[in-house]
């Protein structure tokens, strides 16, 4: 089956066409054509390569995300994908699906409601897949099944003790209030993947998995499923990011909106727009930037980054008491694929767990995908390079078959 998979985020769309069953294996589906619109909003870049590495390339005004999405269709359209024996269904990620949807879901009018509902929860993320459901229907050729798979789907099995907040009952049933946790597709595929690479059987593990890039959040996976998550109601819960403060005191909103005489939306945006790595450095959220400030001496870059790796190590601390210990950590994400210095600095001084790295695995694993630890180590360490596509590809198809 042709699948088209649409991924947004605030500014981006990434698209990948694969051909591929319910049963394909991890990391022996077929890409078809893949791409990225960039820097929707503004004078946006888009990169479009076909299955015979053809190349389209070109600089335009993209005003949202829907024009972005009409821009992949027709360069589909002109590569005879949306031919009678192309594209057969869509799948779209969405970041947020609230309580109502806990499982990847046939796109209907109603459902493009609910989804409307709830945008408030992610306005950065669920408003951009709104339009680009809406683009889809509108400019496709014939109607094609399409499907919503929700980030926050992984996490929903997660026990009432690590999903409720202490508050009272009413508030949480009458708001809807809980630990929704995101991130679920790409710590769903480190898990598989692991899996895979290592061929046990996902029911008998337990894993800890990191997906650190801009926006960050571990996961506690215990035999296939998440039972703790460092996001919560919203991907402002957790640890340190980019540009969000992750964990502060709950009364620090009040007392900075007081002392500063702003509303408590302008604090909001502070907390997620000017904190983090941002905040911390007053330099950068790029933590390669920040790297290399800290090698020439800027204190302030060199904070953030050991505020972001020990924060990182305290979660992993915290995961290893609630699974009751791991077989093995995996490290996703922009960070997590990319940075051997911060993963270094994360697994130093864990050997008490079992978790030893080596030095030259580590340096030479920058964007590939395989395994870190030391022969020594009792606790494996892995980089496996996020593919959230695959799922939703894997995840659209097995849905459309439950409701054939």
């Amino acid at each position: 089956m042709k699948v088209l998979v649409i991924n947004c985020g605030s500014s981006t769309l990434k698209f990948h066409v694969f051909e591929l069953e319910e049963t394909t294996t991890l990391g022996h589906e077929k890409a078809l054509a893949y791409g990225l619109v960039d820097r929707i909003g503004r004078r946006g870049e888009v990169r479009f390569i076909s299955e015979g590495g053809q190349v389209y390339q070109m600089n335009d005004e993209i005003v949202d995300h829907g024009m972005a999405t009409q821009r992949v269709i027709e360069w589909l359209r002109s590569h005879g994908f949306l031919k009678s024996d192309g594209i057969q269904a869509v799948g779209h990620r969405v970041v947020h699906g609230g309580h109502q949807f806990i499982e990847p879901t046939t796109i209907t009018n109603s459902v493009i409601e609910a989804i409307e509902a709830m945008k408030d929860l992610a306005p950065l993320h669920n408003e951009p897949s709104l339009k680009a459901i809406r683009a889809t229907h509108l400019i496709l050729d014939r109607p094609l099944p399409m499907v919503a798979v929700f980030d926050t789907a992984f996490h929903s099995g997660m026990p009432e003790h690590s999903a409720r907040y202490a508050l009272p009952r009413e508030w949480e049933e009458k708001h809807h209030i809980r630990r929704y946790g995101f991130h679920g597709l790409a710590h769903q595929y480190m898990a598989e993947r692991y899996a895979s690479m290592e061929n046990k059987e996902l029911d008998k593990v337990k894993l800890i998995t990191l997906q650190l890039g801009n926006g960050c959040s571990g996961a506690a996976i215990d035999r296939g499923r998440s039972v703790d998550t460092s996001m919560g109601f919203t991907p402002l819960e957790g640890l340190m990011m980019g540009t969000r403060s992750g964990d502060i005191d709950p009364h620090l909103p009040i007392f900075l909106a007081q002392r500063e005489g702003v509303d408590l939306e302008q604090v909001d945006l502070w907390l997620n727009k000017k904190s983090g790595l941002l905040g911390v450095s007053g330099l950068s959220s790029d933590m390669r930037e920040l790297l290399e400030a800290e090698a020439l001496g800027n204190e302030r870059a060199a904070l953030a980054v050991e505020m972001f790796s020990y924060r990182v190590k305290k979660l992993i601390g915290a995961y290893l008491a609630a699974l009751g210990g791991a077989e093995a950590m995996i490290f996703g994400g922009g960070i997590g694929e990319n940075s051997p210095a911060v993963r270094n600095r994360i697994c130093q001084g864990m050997r008490w767990c079992g978790m030893v790295m080596d030095e030259d695995r580590n340096k030479a694993m920058a964007g590939k995908e395989g395994k870190i630890s030391a022969d020594e180590s009792t606790m494996g360490i892995y980089v496996i390079p996020v593919n959230e596509a695959i799922i939703i590809a894997r995840e659209t198809i097995t849905c459309l078959q439950k409701t054939r």
